[in-house]
């Protein structure tokens, strides 16, 4: 069972620059981007994250640090993190020690249940995404979400404006030694590179979300939505 998560949140966030310097910290219904995500591993049972630092790393860490949290987190720092995101996966390989993780995306609001099917699922022979198949979901930012299209459970192609598709990538994985690997075989490493090589030896694996929701927030009009959707929660759990 896998109870340790890799949380990215090295990246610049310019396009929410307006609403938060550090998009890790940026707010969403009183609680900043990366209390929610730390909160939802524990939620779903993980006993561990390492959070991937970069942009405003000291900031960020002094925030993590200043906080209980309920459960063990740690900090790494990517120093090339203006790189694709796979070099911030790669920083945090060394904390992983060959064990099956989740890698999770700081900006993206996901329910806890989510990373808990992805946990339960697990990564296979190499990774394993929680994909969403409602496609003409209003929560959803066609222009930039990442697309993929599947067959009998396993990735067939993944990439931005990708045609035809069959579902989106909610950014929640579950991922082996195997990711890694693939990681280092391309120069400027990224995510969804490395699942491309995974899906071509047929190791790219999905997982259905369902109903569970997620969120990129990404900007000002995804934000809004997020504010929406927590506050939308919180009446329903009164």
């Amino acid at each position: 069972m896998i109870s340790t998560a890799i949380l990215l949140a090295a990246g610049e966030g310019s396009r929410l620059r307006s609403a938060a310097p550090l998009k890790p910290l940026c707010n969403v219904a009183g609680q900043p981007l990366l209390a929610h995500a730390l909160l939802g591993f524990a939620q779903a049972g993980l006993k561990r994250a390492v959070v991937v630092v970069g942009y405003g790393a000291d900031e960020i860490a002094g925030h993590i640090a200043s906080r209980s949290w309920p459960l063990a987190v740690e900090t790494v720092v990517n120093e090339d993190y203006r790189s694709p995101n796979g070099t911030s996966v790669l920083a945090a390989e060394p904390l992983v020690e060959g064990e099956e993780a989740l890698l999770a995306m700081c900006d993206h609001l996901v329910e806890p249940n989510l990373y808990r099917l992805i946990i339960e699922a697990g990564a296979g022979a190499g990774a394993r995404l929680c994909v969403d198949r409602r496609v003409d979901s209003e929560w959803i930012d066609i222009e930039d979400v990442t697309r993929v299209q599947t067959a009998t459970g396993r990735i067939v192609a993944i990439g931005k404006g990708l045609v035809p598709f069959d579902c989106f990538d909610t950014g929640v994985f579950a991922i082996a030694p195997a990711f890694f690997a693939a990681l280092r075989k391309v120069q400027s490493p990224s995510v969804t590179e490395a699942m491309r090589i995974l899906a071509a030896d047929g190791k790219a694996l999905t997982v259905d979300c369902g109903e569970l929701r997620w969120i990129d927030v990404d900007d000002a009009i995804a934000l809004e939505k997020a504010e929406r959707w927590v506050e939308e929660r919180r009446l329903n759990c009164r």
